[in-house]
């Protein structure tokens, strides 16, 4: 395995850091739901990702947004009309922000003041396969997996 650096430096004493790696999710869903919870208070971005988990609130989709669908909201709140609902993607971030939460709390941070400073997705291995098709052919079948890391701060009061 490569050795990981934080692609950005704080202050150790009021921060605190988390990664998964190889996460079986899109990359392009991975980097379109980082995009909206960076610089959020830790309780916002756990709040939008279970409103995104219940099918309530669409993630816009800038970058990889061909043949999206439009959504009701998102125009007004993101300024953006394409969107999905990322629920895979969504679980994972939460999982990784409850962890991030749990070692600021080893640290001796407030949870309640964390705000996200820094999340970034890497685009992890390519598990390739191929399923046999008929007259000699074969449909690929790959598996996509995602590195992502995120930074919170503890802001002053």
């Amino acid at each position: 395995m490569p050795v990981w650096r934080y692609s950005v430096h704080v202050d150790e004493e009021k921060s605190a850091k988390a990664m998964v790696w190889d996460a079986p999710i899109s990359y392009k869903k991975a980097v379109e739901l980082a995009r909206v919870i960076k610089g959020m208070k830790v309780d916002e971005a756990r709040k939008l990702l279970e409103r995104v988990i219940r099918l309530e609130e669409p993630i816009p989709v800038r970058r990889y947004s061909g043949k999206q669908a439009h959504h009701r909201g998102l125009a007004a709140k993101y300024k953006w009309p394409a969107g999905r609902y990322p629920v895979k993607a969504a679980k994972i971030f939460l999982k990784l922000l409850e962890n991030v939460v749990n070692n600021a709390e080893n640290k001796g941070l407030d949870p309640s003041r964390l705000r996200i400073y820094h999340i970034a997705v890497h685009k992890g291995r390519i598990l390739k396969r191929w399923m046999p098709r008929a007259f000699g052919r074969a449909t690929p079948k790959f598996k996509h997996y995602s590195h992502i890391e995120i930074v919170v701060v503890e802001e002053g009061e």
